[in-house]
């Protein structure tokens, strides 16, 4: 099991009461049912990440317009080293890849876990 902060629990508890259109939408139509568990707001490290799949080691993030802000990005950059120095694969969407997308978007998904579930096998 992976380490969290603790203090991060009730605010993912809140977030997944409220999640956006589009977390909702990947988690109805896709990663509820998804074969392998996938968790939604889920407190990973001193972070709340949209959906974590531990068995992939797989961290999914769904970004919507203020993430492409310059403060945002350094933000997410340093997220995301942070992730991967715990072992574990970021991958990001916008919110326009799962309006426009939503197919591809889930190949991308299925791809990530089938590869990194095996690789993990070996």
């Amino acid at each position: 099991m992976r380490e969290y902060n603790k203090a991060n629990i009730p605010l993912a508890k809140e977030l997944r009461k409220n999640m956006t259109p589009w977390e909702n939408k990947l988690w109805y139509q896709y990663l509820r049912k998804y074969p392998v568990r996938f968790q939604r707001q889920k407190a990973v490290g001193n972070y709340i990440v949209d959906f974590y799949c531990a068995r992939a080691n797989l961290i999914v993030e769904l970004d919507g317009g203020g993430h492409f802000e310059s403060k945002e990005l350094e933000y997410d950059a340093r997220r995301t080293k942070e992730l991967e120095a715990m072992g574990l694969c970021v991958i990001r969407f916008c919110n326009l890849d799962i309006d426009r997308n939503f197919e591809g978007v889930c190949l991308t998904i299925d791809r990530y876990v089938k590869n990194l579930s095996l690789s993990q096998l070996r």
